[in-house]
């Protein structure tokens, strides 16, 4: 046996889970306590949470852990635009140089600010428990046992910075990089396919305004403009290799149905129709064609 395998437990680490639900919050809930402790994790939107007296600010990515005891109430920010919460409420356990039944943060408050990779684990095991929750298949408890464990670890790690960092590496502009690559290549893969922000966000398990945010920095644009430049680029290269095909099919080739509105993006870009640009390629030699860049 692993001489880890207590490493941050007393013992087995085997919660008794008491619920499991996702809701948007439109209403505020009375100031109250439980017996149990209640985690909840901000799918989406923003909104405040009054805990023992404190409001914290709240958003996607964001857990807050309340133990037993603790009052808390949420608070609506935005009526229109809700948050969407995750809730899970268990008790039966307890981690190294912490009260049992209780989860305690470094700085000794309720909320954490997860780092990106910990928001993508986070999130997946949020909607699946979820999933899971609303199933009828064999082992669906234990099932939800497992995802649970897995969320708590993920957090362990967060608040105790188990995860290893290299020596000179900003490790939250690493997790950045690291979420825009994922996102770059899933748009590499997915071009010709319908793409939505929130579809990217969905794979992600992160929010759309988080993923607009980050990949802004990353890259200096919006992922959907980053989105058109490869369905552009993809776009001239068939028109350059390509002899008989038609504008509507290179247009779906690249994920556009309308080829109007194809057309109209593509001489935004370069500043020449399909049409036109497909006429100059096979009067120049591919190398001169391949000289047009995008403007300015």
């Amino acid at each position: 046996m692993c001489q880890h395998q207590f490493d941050i437990t007393y013992c087995d680490l085997n919660p008794t889970i008491l619920f499991v639900s996702k809701q948007k919050m439109v209403k505020e809930s009375s100031y109250h306590e439980h017996d149990f402790t209640e985690l909840t994790y901000i799918l989406s939107g923003k909104a405040k949470y009054l805990v023992e007296g404190i409001v914290y600010d709240v958003e996607a990515g964001d857990v807050l852990v309340c133990n037993p005891g603790v009052k808390h109430q949420n608070i609506v920010v935005n009526p229109k635009e809700p948050t969407v919460e995750f809730f899970a409420g268990f008790t039966g356990f307890q981690f190294k140089n912490m009260p049992p039944n209780s989860l305690v943060f470094k700085d000794g408050g309720h909320i954490l600010h997860t780092k990106t990779e910990t928001k993508q684990d986070i999130s997946k095991h949020c909607y699946e428990m979820v999933s899971e929750n609303e199933s009828c298949k064999a082992g669906k408890y234990f099932m939800l046992k497992a995802h649970l464990i897995q969320i708590l670890l993920f957090i362990i790690r967060d608040i105790t910075d188990m995860s290893i960092s290299q020596k000179g590496c900003n490790f939250e502009s690493y997790n950045k990089s690291y979420a825009v690559k994922k996102i770059i290549n899933y748009l590499n893969e997915n071009y010709d396919n319908k793409i939505s922000l929130d579809q990217i966000a969905h794979n992600m398990y992160l929010s759309p305004v988080y993923i607009s945010k980050i990949f802004k920095e990353e890259t200096g644009e919006s992922p959907i403009n980053y989105l058109i430049k490869i369905r552009l680029d993809k776009a001239r290269d068939i028109l350059l290799s390509s002899e008989g095909e038609s504008i509507k099919s290179i247009a779906n080739r690249v994920g556009y149905e309308d080829v109007y509105h194809f057309s109209k993006l593509f001489k935004k870009y370069y500043g020449i129709s399909p049409l036109y640009y497909k006429r100059y390629a096979l009067e120049k030699t591919k190398g001169e064609a391949e000289e047009l860049s995008y403007p300015n």
